[in-house]
């Protein structure tokens, strides 16, 4: 079981690694809204996208991810997987979306935005780290919080719909 969860929790990370090239093939301005807001602000600046484009981009990436994530961990756990009551439920959920948590945090953030060129927008090179050590801290704090309450609620809803 321990074996079918990584592999769905990498899965599920490299769903999340081909969403963000797809939102950065052309380029990285495309999923500017990821980055500060003084970056934002110097690429509507420098013309290279305007803010009803930033928030249109922003809805795009989460009106997918948050629907596709939620139904690949649904169908994992509990379709694929079986699970059934609230603890099952919970550990499931909770170790596929701490994997895609880790190919985020170190996969993504730390390697491929920040020691390849990919990510780098032309014109805000001053402005890197696009993210910096208290982004790092936080992203860390939400995705492994946030993701225990998510798993937690996924699984009591589960719970009582399954009953």
């Amino acid at each position: 079981m321990i074996g079918k969860i990584m592999i769905e929790g990498l899965l599920l990370g490299a769903l999340l690694v081909g969403f963000c090239a797809i939102g950065i093939r052309k380029s990285a301005v495309n999923l500017v809204f990821l980055y500060h807001t003084d970056v934002q602000e110097r690429c509507i600046e420098n013309g290279l996208i305007t803010r009803e484009q930033i928030n249109r981009n922003r809805r795009l990436f989460k009106g997918l991810g948050i629907p596709v994530y939620f139904a690949f961990v649904l169908v994992s756990v509990y379709v694929v997987n079986g699970a059934r009551g609230f603890l099952p439920g919970l550990w499931q959920s909770f170790a596929i979306l701490s994997i895609v948590n880790l190919i985020d945090r170190l996969g993504i953030d730390a390697f491929w935005v920040g020691h390849t060129k990919a990510w780098i927008i032309p014109g805000t090179e001053d402005l890197r780290p696009y993210i910096d050590r208290r982004d790092k801290l936080g992203k860390w704090l939400i995705g492994t919080l946030g993701f225990a309450v998510l798993s937690a609620l996924i699984s009591g809803i589960m719970a009582l719909v399954l009953k």
